[in-house]
């Protein structure tokens, strides 16, 4: 195949996802109106809405296998590709992403289209840049919970540049999987920071900003991407089953 041979997707209207994912357990549609969305995991569980980082769309190595993993979990995760990242795919130039505010919005539009696509809960999420996004979201809209793959709580070699404002604002349970030695946030700095009590931070062991260990430390990248996707599905799975006892419990409270 050609370098520049482009990947053939199935295509969908808006209106035929919803049989697509309840049905689909490998696949990438493009959704009109919408562009790429890959589905990995069977359907029927809780799902994961997750979003890639700001140099790597989907199909890049270290999401195919951080879903496959989560897949392999029990979740269903639809990883979805931002606009500005599919025209780089189709013309093959690099290009910046927009503010971050215009993909707040994107990543909006994709949440409303899943979510009335969908039965049941509808997790949010993302790897570095696109978990930033998806905690921005959640910090505006109600949405079930959120999984984070290396959070970017600073730039580079610019710790006091915080990307924590709008965290106060996120209500649901959060998961942010982080790596010691992550350099958009290391733990000696991560652990002085003040977040909400919603928020767990899961350590992964010397791995990097893609859980790249070294290899002085016994452990590889797949070793700590196996390892978050467990955190991630026993996360997830804990805090929907705590959710239906709540609603149980007030189900009963309602009728004393």
């Amino acid at each position: 195949m050609s370098h520049h041979t482009r990947p053939i997707f199935s295509r969908l209207t808006e209106t035929r996802l919803p049989a697509a994912l309840s049905q689909a357990s490998e696949a990438a549609f493009i959704v009109a109106n919408h562009g790429l969305l890959r589905v990995c995991g069977e359907p029927g569980g809780e799902r994961l809405l997750f979003a890639h980082g700001a140099g790597a769309g989907v199909n890049s190595p270290f999401m195919r296998q951080f879903v496959a993993s989560l897949a392999g979990e029990g979740l269903q995760v639809l990883a979805f590709e931002f606009s500005y990242m599919q025209r780089m795919r189709e013309t093959g130039r690099r290009r910046p992403p927009p503010p971050v505010a215009t993909l707040v919005e994107e990543y909006g539009r994709w949440h409303d289209l899943v979510a009335r696509s969908v039965d049941g809960s509808l997790w949010v999420g993302g790897k570095s840049m696109g978990g930033r996004v998806a905690s921005m979201l959640a910090a505006r809209r109600a949405v079930d919970g959120l999984v984070i793959a290396g959070y970017p709580f600073h730039p580079p070699r610019a710790p006091e540049k915080r990307r924590l404002s709008h965290w106060p604002d996120v209500c649901c349970p959060s998961l942010i999987l982080q790596g010691e030695r992550d350099p958009f946030g290391k733990r000696e700095e991560v652990e002085g920071y003040t977040l909400p009590p919603n928020v767990t931070l899961a350590w992964l062991a010397d791995g990097d900003h893609d859980f790249v260990p070294r290899r002085a430390s016994g452990l590889s990248q797949q070793n700590l991407i196996d390892e978050g996707a467990h955190r991630a599905a026993c996360f997830v799975r804990a805090e929907e089953a705590g959710f239906g006892k709540r609603q149980q419990a007030s189900s009963m409270n309602d009728k004393c």
